[in-house]
């Protein structure tokens, strides 16, 4: 009896389960690779607002995405160390501040990502 339940619920859960092809696209299908470094989302919100902005203060960033001194300072500067931001640091009187922009590389970088994110959107579509 335990063995007949057991097999029908097996039987039940593969008749009603997606095949995994349909749930994720292979990488032999063409799926273009996207850049691991923009694609997290803190860092992907630092080069778009970038990229519709000529500069942005360290406090701007942080409100506009909603994140921690620690978390926002951390994924500038992998951006920056891939030469996707440019940073500036000096004092207004006694205050410091920072400032970042998108580098020629950086927009380069959002460009290519944006173009393949459209790609699997596209093939997604067709599909």
């Amino acid at each position: 009896m335990g063995r007949a339940q057991v097999k029908r619920r097996g039987e039940h859960d593969v008749a009603h389960r997606r095949p995994e092809t349909a749930a994720r696209p292979r990488p032999e299908q063409g799926v273009p690779e996207l850049d691991p470094l923009i694609h997290e989302r803190i860092r992907l919100g630092i080069v778009s607002a970038l990229a519709v902005n000529q500069r942005l203060s360290f406090n701007e960033l942080k409100r506009l995405l909603n994140t921690t001194d620690g978390n926002l300072s951390v994924h500038a500067r992998k951006l920056e160390e891939a030469g996707y931001l440019g940073c500036d640091k000096y004092f207004e009187g006694r205050v410091p501040k920072t400032e970042y922009w998108l580098t020629a590389a950086g927009r380069k970088s959002l460009q290519r990502y944006l173009d393949r994110m459209e790609e699997i959107i596209r093939a997604t579509r067709e599909a």
